[in-house]
């Protein structure tokens, strides 16, 4: 039964460890195994009952909801939203850094990096959006 605590963990992997997260998944692995032994005593094989108890469970969201779980704060969506900007601007900075280099190294007459560099641009100028899209959403 394993697979069936490596599903319950996959899915509850967003909330943070407290004991009431705790109780419910240990209730809800408990629940999913009774399950399959009744399938399995029904005549399925192991596998195949798993798999169907697995898929009749349904949605997480909603139990989620019910049991009132303690959540990450926005705080954590926001904080790798600044990151993956930082990353991105960083990265740009370099790959144009680069592209400038092999420029004036090889074709110093002519002067082609600003389309490479206007190309890779785009990438911590989409970051920032998404960044500004989590603070907005953080307000609202």
């Amino acid at each position: 039964m394993k697979r069936l605590t490596a599903y319950i963990n996959k899915l509850f992997e967003d909330l943070p460890e407290s004991d009431q997260t705790k109780k419910v998944k240990e209730e809800i692995i408990r629940d999913l195994e009774e399950k399959v032994a009744d399938l399995v005593e029904e005549g399925k094989s192991q596998e195949d009952a798993i798999n169907k108890v697995i898929v009749e469970f349904g949605d997480i969201e909603e139990i989620k909801q019910e049991m009132d779980l303690p959540k990450y704060p926005d705080n954590r969506k926001k904080e790798l939203a600044r990151l993956s900007l930082e990353y991105s601007l960083w990265g740009s900075g370099l790959i144009i850094a680069l592209v400038v280099f092999i420029n004036f190294y090889y074709t110093p007459h002519v002067i082609w990096f600003i389309y490479p560099a206007f190309a890779v641009a785009w990438w911590p100028l989409s970051m920032f959006y998404y960044l500004h899209r989590k603070k907005l959403e953080g307000k609202g």
